[in-house]
């Protein structure tokens, strides 16, 4: 693999982290939302990541393990967790029993995403930076 790659790979992990960020955190602002009926309440959204494809359709270049260079988001899947319904008939947002119907937003498994995606982040921020030290130091040895 050209040391060139490495900043596509790791710049295509940046970019899933991100979005993953981003989902984390709009899951996270809806947490505690309610709604007056189980299908309009909110769904935690998840992301799904795929491997890079190559331009004619085949997966994206290997290195000699076998590994892709690169991944993108192929797709968001909302949760299938059961929405919880709390018994509030004071509230404007009740239906016709009295019930709110939360989101199925799991705040700690969010938690333990945002952290995996942040650390993931940092470990390809810190292969490009790993990498941009290399090739310096190749270009001082030619020198």
């Amino acid at each position: 693999m050209s040391l060139m790659k490495i900043f596509d790979t790791a710049g295509s992990g940046m970019s899933a982290e991100s979005l993953r960020l981003n989902t984390v955190a709009s899951n996270l602002a809806n947490a505690d939302s309610v709604s007056s009926s189980p299908d309009a309440a909110y769904k935690a959204k998840e992301l799904m990541f795929a491997p890079t494809q190559d331009s004619d359709g085949g997966i994206g270049t290997q290195n000699t393990n076998g590994v892709n260079n690169g991944v993108r988001m192929v797709g968001v899947t909302e949760s299938q967790s059961p929405v919880e319904s709390h018994y509030e008939p004071g509230n404007p947002m009740a239906d016709e029993n009295g019930y709110v119907y939360g989101s199925n937003v799991n705040p700690i498994d969010e938690l333990v995403n945002m952290i995996s995606a942040s650390r993931s982040y940092q470990n390809n921020v810190e292969v490009m930076n790993t990498t941009k030290q290399l090739m310096i130091k190749t270009i001082d040895l030619g020198s």
